[in-house]
């Protein structure tokens, strides 16, 4: 009775999310036609932009200040209006890409983003707001863009781009900003781009740090050029997993807008073989020199492989989403559901619930009965954390009959680094931790919040 009465739940809640998102794309339609905007949800052609002869005494006035640097003046600043620039995702970095850019006045901007404005957006993704919460970015983004600058030509994408329409779309464009944070995207938009002859302007921010390269410049190195292959799916952190302090994703993305504003108005940038990093901590900045256009390469070499877009998620083992990921490294006899947790604390059964996030993360929010000991302190063998570990585990067996030892439950924010801690304890040796069973706690700390108790605090 009570699994069928989970299982009706389950589908109930299945059905009110589909209501929601229909209201949604209702509620951004009619958004979108009040505000002039077309809301593209498919690839479409484009008429060419129409070349201006002279700067009209609006464009003086408005551009006045950037007209008097000789690096630019009146042609640069033609050069600019008769350009077309496709920005690939509108969050962190597309955000202030988006708002230099059309405020310098390029001729037409396409923003693209397959996801809906969130709360916590906020802090980086600038050029949305509170009033702009579950309405499509791309179409927020457009908005804001607009508002700032009426002569902008200014496209908003819907959509999630994949190896069907990506071609099709940047062929439209002369230049292409990455603005993803996602490793199969960025696979897509550097092939996309080899393929179709465009230069692209990637950059990337984490935690503190942040990073900026032009591919495929000039005939300079692609992103395949450096990366032939993609890093192990449980290797790679985003902003999700790892954090971003708000201002950082904001300077690497007036450093893109700063190299598109270089390449469109005839200048040319400077980081077509070289990789920018950003220390935000320290405030420093370095340059590294790229190694060259590989001759080897498979899709930019002299005999490539890729001739045509593969399917990205299946060559990186990760879905291309800028959303929190969820591996698989456990088998399902070595997991269990937030529900089977809740009714193990509700039957009082003995067990240890090791919370295996960094400090940091227990600060934020925390169940109150667990014990703190992080990922990497496990793996590191810390010995005064094995100590510990190993002291709760006696304890706890103190409360059990007979040979019974008790079982740990690991559980972390998604349930993701909470699957290499069951591995780690798992190839542990010592006369408790032998003999324990382990198993991870599946969606973590989030799905707790989420099926469980929804006054926990999300993050």
């Amino acid at each position: 009775m009570a699994q069928e009465a989970r299982c009706l739940k389950a589908q109930l809640e299945e059905k009110e999310k589909e209501i929601a998102a229909l209201k949604n794309k209702l509620a951004q339609l009619e958004k979108s036609h009040a505000s002039g905007l077309e809301l593209y949800e498919k690839v479409t052609p484009l008429t060419p932009l129409k070349a201006k002869t002279a700067l009209s005494n609006e464009d003086i006035m408005r551009y006045s200040r950037q007209l008097l640097l000789p690096e630019l003046g009146v042609q640069g600043q033609l050069n600019l209006s008769k350009t077309s620039v496709l920005i690939v995702g509108c969050g962190g970095l597309g955000c202030p890409l988006a708002q230099y850019l059309a405020a310098a006045g390029i001729g037409r901007l396409g923003l693209l983003d397959y996801d809906e404005v969130e709360l916590s957006n906020l802090h980086r993704q600038v050029l949305h707001g509170e009033e702009n919460q579950n309405q499509a970015k791309a179409l927020s983004a457009a908005n804001s863009v607009k508002r700032l600058n009426s002569t902008v030509e200014c496209i908003p994408y819907h959509l999630q781009l994949s190896s069907e329409n990506a071609l099709q779309l940047i062929q439209q464009y002369d230049i292409v900003a990455d603005c993803s944070d996602n490793v199969p995207t960025r696979y897509l938009v550097n092939d996309a781009c080899v393929l179709s002859g465009k230069p692209l302007v990637s950059a990337s921010a984490l935690r503190m740090e942040g990073q900026l390269t032009v591919y495929n410049y000039c005939g300079g190195p692609c992103y395949r050029c450096l990366y032939p292959l993609p890093p192990p799916p449980e290797t790679v952190t985003n902003c999700s997993d790892g954090g971003v302090l708000g201002v950082v994703p904001g300077i690497m993305g007036c450093f893109q807008a700063l190299e598109v504003l270089k390449i469109a108005s005839g200048q040319g940038s400077s980081c077509g073989q070289q990789l920018v990093m950003f220390d935000a901590q320290d405030t420093r900045f370095r340059s590294i020199k790229l190694r060259p256009k590989q001759a080897g390469c498979a899709v930019c070499g002299e005999n490539p492989s890729v001739s045509q877009l593969v399917d990205y998620e299946a060559f990186c083992g990760s879905a291309a989403t800028d959303k929190c990921r969820k591996l698989n490294l456990l088998s399902k006899d070595q997991r269990i559901t937030v529900q089977d947790y809740k009714s193990i604390m509700d039957n009082a059964e003995p067990h240890l619930l090791l919370d295996v996030r960094p400090p940091v993360e227990v600060d934020i929010c925390h169940l109150p009965f667990s014990l703190n000991i992080p990922l990497s302190s496990l793996e590191e063998r810390k010995s005064e954390h094995m100590q510990l570990l190993q002291e709760r585990i006696s304890q706890l067996k103190q409360q059990m009959e007979g040979d019974c030892w008790p079982p740990v439950y690991v559980i972390c924010k998604l349930g993701n680094i909470s699957q290499k801690a069951v591995q780690v304890v798992e190839k542990m040796s010592g006369s408790e931790v032998d003999r324990i069973t382990v198993k991870d706690i599946s969606g973590g700390l989030m799905a707790w919040a989420k099926r469980i108790d929804p006054t926990f605090p999300q993050y």
